[in-house]
Formats: C-alpha cells, sequence, structure tokens
C-alpha cells in the first residue's frame, strides 16, 4: 500500500485516468485510520465477508487470509490485467503496471 501511495502520480496519473481501490477484510473503521494515517490517496473499500474476495479468486489457503492481488479493469469492465499473486517487492512488477494502465489510458492526439 505505501508503494501505491509513494508512485501514485507515476502509476495512476494522480488519479486522472485510473482509479485505485484496495479492498480488504477489515473494518471500514480499520482501513479509514488506516488511510488517514498513512497519508492514502486512494479509495480503500471493506469486503468483511470476503465476497469480492470469492469473486476474483483472492482468498488463501488459510482461512481468513486472502493473496495479494492486483486487477487492472478497463473502462468496459472487463479484467485488462491481472497479477496473482502481485509480486509487490518486485520493481518490475510496477513498470508492469503501469504499462498495463498506461495501454488503458485515452490518447493524446
Amino acid at each position: 500500500m505505501h508503494a501505491y501511495r509513494d508512485q501514485y502520480a507515476k502509476l495512476f496519473n494522480d488519479g486522472q485516468d485510473a482509479i485505485l481501490i484496495a479492498i480488504s477484510g477489515d473494518s471500514v473503521e480499520d482501513l479509514a485510520a488506516w488511510a488517514r494515517d498513512d497519508q492514502f490517496q486512494f479509495l480503500m473499500a471493506s469486503d468483511p465477508g470476503a465476497e469480492i474476495g470469492k469473486l476474483y479468486g483472492a482468498l488463501a489457503s488459510r482461512p481468513g487470509m486472502t493473496n495479494r492481488n492486483l486487477f487492472v479493469v478497463g473502462p468496459d469492465g472487463k479484467i485488462a490485467y491481472r497479477a496473482t499473486p502481485f509480486r509487490e517487492v518486485d520493481p518490475a512488477a510496477y513498470t508492469e503496471l503501469e504499462e498495463a494502465i498506461d495501454k488503458l489510458a485515452p490518447s493524446e492526439e
């Protein structure tokens, strides 16, 4: 989450062409406190029943845990890029993410 925060301007064009929504099983209150304390500039959503996690195959083999997956959904609502699991410690993963987002951005012709 901190890498997204720190690279938000570059990766997500400051939210101009892409919207980042982090989804977690944590409560709304916990997510709000975390976002405020760590100054996240993107949306966070609570999925306490893991319904979204189930839909996207993010449930881990350990009960109550989820995998760190990343999906880029295009303007058509279809998944345009997936990283399952997302390799958050690999710098190349952020390059791949940026390229996937750039492919979806409107051209400036």
